[in-house]
């Protein structure tokens, strides 16, 4: 028998399948390797938004979403390069899933009012604040309060060995002690690695001298414990950058600034790509800019409308923000000509106000034009995450490549093949905490219906 049902590797994302897995009255293991990981994990550092097409809170707000429109807006997205399986499973699992956390978990769930680039609804879902700490602060505490969850932390899992149907796993303490224990099934929920400079460098060169802004945890553990056991992987070349991320703050100016308005201008004062395309494709684009940094210009109206976001406060608590009362001023401010920072504000505000249908970067939607005092924040381009990992089914079953699940072995989040395709241009907002969390919560119930069938020794 083995000492516990499922050894979850990872507090982020995986929390929810450690969660899903204690409610179906499973004895559950979670290891995290990073002592800070309520502050210092990419679901703590993300954006806390998760597609849910077809919940109640779309309905409540008279959204008309469903699951095979959100899957229409991933293959526009990707070119139809989504791997079909995760997708399909996330796409229909995602209004379940909101809705859990809010009854089961008790987080205080919201349908975001923001316009993302390729939703063509309002699916993300959120929570006050907008930002990933407090959504793992609400998974952790969860947790901590199970009577059914133990939390090894730092423990990072090293060793992973088959052992009569089930899993003997090494854990390791940072002093270098471990310790063994048996688990009937693994969840894999380590994140990706984009903590690697060298993995980056191999299948990432587009971004490999960005900055990057996430986990330092995120080496690629899972890719190594998995392709020991013969496990196969895929999108390798799949992650989500983004272009917002604050220069001297370090800290992410949201991307809503440009869904009210906002351009994006380079180191010359210069635009150089529609901004609405999307900020993880845009990261790229930045990168390959003069000195691989911009400027957002955005207005006072833009201000008060991103607010509430915790980040945007962040950005603007550490000084980030520069102002001018004209665009003079602010082309002072910032160091670029004033007739170019000029034209470009005007070029996309006849847009706004319908005098053209594009403006010379191909923009075809801007909120309103922009009007003094104007705003700008210096930008760099960021890795936020990597979307490419392990090959799973269905149901988060690590695959060979043969496609044969390799026993009771799980993987969700950047452990696994993600739902973004190839390169950056298919991230949609909130396609990395779908699977972070909706693999884990699909692992739980694949396992417990596993174990209740008594097909894995418990």
């Amino acid at each position: 028998m083995a000492d516990v049902d499922l050894l979850v590797a990872g507090a982020g994302g995986g929390l929810a399948g450690a969660l899903r897995a204690a409610q179906h009255g499973r004895q559950v293991v979670v290891a995290e390797a990073n002592p800070h990981f309520r502050r210092g994990n990419n679901t703590a550092m993300s954006t806390a938004m998760i597609p849910g097409p077809g919940s109640r809170f779309q309905r409540a707000a008279g959204v008309e979403d469903s699951p095979e429109r959100f899957l229409a807006d991933v293959a526009a997205k990707t070119h139809g390069e989504a791997e079909p399986v995760v997708a399909g499973t996330l796409a229909h699992l995602g209004a379940e899933l909101v809705e859990w956390l809010a009854d089961h978990v008790g987080l205080p769930v919201e349908l975001a009012a923001v316009d993302y680039p390729g939703h063509s609804v309002r699916r993300c879902h959120t929570l006050p604040g907008h930002h990933g700490s407090t959504l793992l602060r609400g998974l952790a505490d969860a947790v901590e309060a199970s009577s059914s969850i133990d939390l090894l932390c730092p423990a990072r899992l090293t060793g992973l060995d088959p052992e009569g149907g089930s899993w003997r796993v090494t854990l390791t303490r940072p002093d270098g002690g471990s310790e063994e224990l048996t688990a009937a099934a693994v969840l894999l929920a380590t994140n990706g690695y984009g903590a690697s400079p060298e993995l980056v460098a191999q299948y990432l060169p587009e971004i490999a001298d960005a900055a990057y802004h996430g986990s330092e945890y995120s080496t690629g553990d899972a890719l190594r414990l998995g392709g020991e056991l013969g496990a196969a992987s895929g999108f390798l070349d799949a992650y989500q950058g983004h272009a917002g991320l604050s220069a001297s703050a370090r800290t992410l100016l949201t991307w809503t600034t440009v869904m009210n308005g906002a351009i994006v201008i380079d180191a010359d004062g210069r635009r150089f790509a529609d901004e609405t395309v999307g900020y993880s494709e845009y990261a790229a684009m930045l990168a390959g800019r003069p000195g691989a940094r911009g400027w957002v210009v955005f207005d006072a109206r833009i201000d008060a409308a991103t607010q509430g976001f915790t980040d945007y406060r962040d950005v603007v608590d550490a000084g980030a923000v520069r102002w001018g009362a004209s665009v003079g001023e602010l082309a002072d401010r910032i160091g670029v000509d004033a007739a170019v920072l000029y034209a470009e504000i005007a070029d996309a505000a006849a847009v706004a106000r319908g005098e053209s249908a594009a403006d010379r970067v191909g923009r075809r939607t801007v909120a309103a034009p922009l009007e003094a005092p104007y705003a700008a924040v210096e930008i760099v381009p960021a890795l936020f995450h990597t979307q490419g990992g392990l090959a799973v089914d269905a149901d988060a079953r690590v695959l060979d490549p043969a496609g044969r699940p390799l026993g009771p072995l799980y993987a969700s989040g950047g452990a696994a093949v993600g739902m973004s395709g190839h390169g950056a241009a298919g991230y949609l907002a909130g396609n990395g905490l779908l699977p972070a969390l909706g693999l884990a919560y699909r692992a739980a119930d694949h396992l417990a219906s596993l174990l209740t069938h008594q097909e894995v020794p418990a």
